[in-house]
């Protein structure tokens, strides 16, 4: 097995991160830790912890920040095993992780990917993500976010995608039908690997013991107008590279529906656009979300070429495909950040 750990100027926790790998009761494994261009000694740090701990760590150092997407093709490049594990820098695992996102793939050859149960740091009682769900306008979130854990999610079952957080992908799978899109960035590419992986015919499964913890939206912030920005133009490229036409016509209509739910939880002060409070809060939000359609839009037409190299591996028909993102889709109120419990 291979784990990858992709680091940007996160010392500390990427520490911590290592440290997690460390204590994995599995089969051997390496890590490839890929650093784009930290100038807080991090590639120093991994490379110490690798002389001190006896694990077997290779080091990439890029000159400059690479994005999440070309720095996590750099280590599937470069792995050796059989599955691919990623692990943000922000996360740390429980010592079965890796064992149990490798079961989940025992006497399932049609199984390309795994989920893991990934909590939130500063309180591991709450969900941060089980798995993906989507709404039919390319938006993607977490399955479960913000719920409190009770065990209703402790059953391996049937997951959309996995989160890029945590996650095992067969090497096979890789090899077939490419990596991450790098076009873009950070934000959504696993939800675009992710589908790409089903409408190629492979499956996921939730592996409920891969526990992790995470601190979420430590690399640019919760409250970043550059995040907001990536995730509103890769949304619309998700949606434009391997929607069916019959969802994709219809995306105008779910995005303003979604507009609309979302200045109501806003109202209500809940959902993420509660996280920038007062009316310059929400024009910066607005502005954020101006720039990413105008980026998607400029972009388009490259993303509609490669709706042909997708048909190329496609397994599932453009109809099984609306089926399967129906049947995995967020409800409003999920989206806005309003969970059940």
């Amino acid at each position: 097995m291979s784990v990858i750990v992709v680091n940007w100027d996160r010392r500390e926790l990427a520490r911590a991160c290592l440290k997690s790998l460390s204590a994995q009761k599995a089969p051997a494994f390496e890590i490839i830790f890929v650093d784009n261009g930290s100038s807080d000694g991090s590639a120093e740090m991994a490379e110490e912890f690798s002389a001190a701990s006896g694990l077997d760590v290779r080091i990439v150092r890029n000159a400059g920040n690479r994005g999440f997407c070309e720095a996590n093709n750099q280590g599937i490049a470069m792995a050796r095993g059989r599955f691919v594990a990623l692990l943000n820098n922000d996360a740390e695992a429980d010592c079965l992780w890796l064992a149990e996102l490798h079961a989940a793939f025992e006497g399932r050859p049609d199984v390309g990917m795994a989920a893991s149960k990934i909590l939130v740091w500063e309180d591991p009682t709450r969900i941060d993500k089980v798995g993906h769900l989507i709404y039919p306008d390319g938006q993607n979130r977490g399955r479960g976010t913000g719920e409190i854990d009770r065990g209703q999610y402790d059953a391996a079952e049937e997951a959309l995608w996995p989160d890029g957080c945590a996650a095992m992908y067969r090497k096979e799978m890789l090899d077939r039908i490419g990596g991450f899109d790098e076009d873009f960035f950070a934000y959504a590419d696993d939800a675009e690997l992710g589908l790409r992986a089903r409408i190629a015919g492979w499956k996921c499964l939730y592996a409920p013991g891969a526990r992790v913890r995470h601190h979420r939206g430590s690399t640019l912030g919760l409250r970043s107008m550059r995040r907001l920005r990536l995730i509103e133009r890769n949304r619309i490229l998700l949606a434009l590279k391997l929607f069916p036409w019959s969802l994709l016509w219809l995306n105008p209509a779910y995005y303003l529906a979604r507009l609309i739910s979302g200045m109501s939880a806003a109202a209500a002060g809940e959902g993420d656009t509660a996280l920038f409070p007062g009316f310059l809060g929400k024009l910066r939000v607005a502005g954020a979300l101006l720039m990413g359609d105008l980026e998607a839009l400029a972009m388009s037409p490259k993303m509609l070429r490669k709706r042909a190299s997708v048909d190329a591996i496609r397994a599932l028909s453009p109809s099984e495909v609306r089926r399967l993102i129906l049947a995995h889709r967020l409800t409003l109120r999920e989206l806005n950040g309003r969970p059940a419990a």
